[in-house]
């Protein structure tokens, strides 16, 4: 009789659960190198948004180690022990933020995809549960924008300009001062991975799609733990990267700029040539062309090659990608 009555329970459990709706996944993605002092905060944290503000959702929250040479992968290994919903895949070497954000969107399964909730939570995850709100049958991605950064001076001029040359290059382009912090439908998901990018600029990939978006302000936090692994060359390399594979439009600015230079070049010559028809000042001859055409062709000519040059090393890296990225270990997959 006992045995009997395990397997009627059993039975009605099976029945329950199948006809128990599932919820919706959310799919979160946590990038990082050398955090070992904040991935149990963050990890802690986004389950106390999903356990206290989204009760009705399931998630799963996607570390993505880049090859860490502290403790990181060894916490993450604890953490992944105690809670289901905590994912690690460990790479093989560093392969960048962008690449490792990407790798990880391809391993998600989610119905909705945050790309990118970084370790320090400066992107706080307290803000999921605004997006998610937002996230109605009408729209494709909620962009998280954010207000009140307190950067340095010049590299807040340098953001804004950034972001100018972005909006001037006449294609559909990421809203100013976002980033990966974002939540994407699985459908644009899935087709920002479709694209064969070594390099891939995923809030760039995403703008392309012209999807019906909407946005939601926050505060931008201070890193609490350790520093930041993004150096200035990092920002300026990652800046680059998004402008070349997402406006064309710099390489026809640097053809219009040596054509006025050479214009210029030009009004310059014939103004020297009446001063020296016209006066009897002596200086000594074909000198100041010389200056002016040196200088002048000279600094457009080097601008025009750098920048070519970064179309052919872009060119370059989907011709020939370098080493495969290989992961070393996948956890509670």
């Amino acid at each position: 009789m006992a045995a009997e009555t395990q397997a009627m329970a059993a039975e009605i459990t099976e029945k329950a659960a199948a006809t128990e709706p599932l919820r919706t996944m959310i799919s979160i993605i946590t990038p990082c190198y050398n955090e070992e002092g904040n991935v149990d905060a963050c990890a802690a944290e986004v389950a106390r948004v999903m356990r206290d503000d989204l009760p009705d959702y399931d998630y799963e929250h996607l570390f993505c180690d880049n090859a860490s040479t502290d403790s990181t992968v060894a916490k993450l290994r604890v953490l992944a022990a105690n809670d289901p919903h905590i994912k690690v895949i460990v790479n093989s070497r560093n392969v960048g933020p962008f690449r490792n954000v990407a790798n990880g969107m391809k391993a998600v399964s989610g119905d909705m995809v945050i790309p990118m909730i970084p370790a320090d939570i400066q992107d706080p995850p307290s803000v999921v549960p605004e997006m998610v709100a937002k996230m109605t049958d009408q729209i494709d991605v909620v962009y998280g924008i954010r207000e009140n950064r307190k950067d340095p001076l010049h590299l807040a001029i340098a953001r804004s300009a950034y972001y100018w040359i972005l909006k001037a290059s006449g294609r559909a382009t990421p809203p100013a001062h976002s980033g990966e912090f974002m939540l994407l439908r699985k459908e644009l998901a899935q087709a920002i991975n479709a694209v064969d990018d070594s390099h891939p600029y995923i809030r760039g990939l995403v703008a392309q799609t012209n999807p019906r978006s909407d946005v939601v302000k926050y505060a931008w936090g201070e890193r609490v733990v350790g520093k930041s692994r993004n150096s200035l060359g990092d920002l300026f390399d990652q800046a680059l990267n998004g402008i070349i594979t997402t406006a064309r439009t710099p390489i026809r600015w640097a053809m219009l700029l040596g054509i006025i230079g050479a214009l210029a070049g030009i009004i310059a010559a014939i103004v020297i040539v009446i001063i020296f028809l016209v006066t009897d000042q002596h200086v000594v001859q074909g000198m100041p062309t010389l200056i002016v055409g040196m200088f002048l062709f000279g600094g457009v000519q080097l601008f025009f090659i750098g920048l070519i040059g970064e179309y052919v090393v872009s060119i370059h890296s989907s011709v020939r990608p370098g080493p495969p990225m290989i992961e070393r270990e996948r956890i509670n997959f």
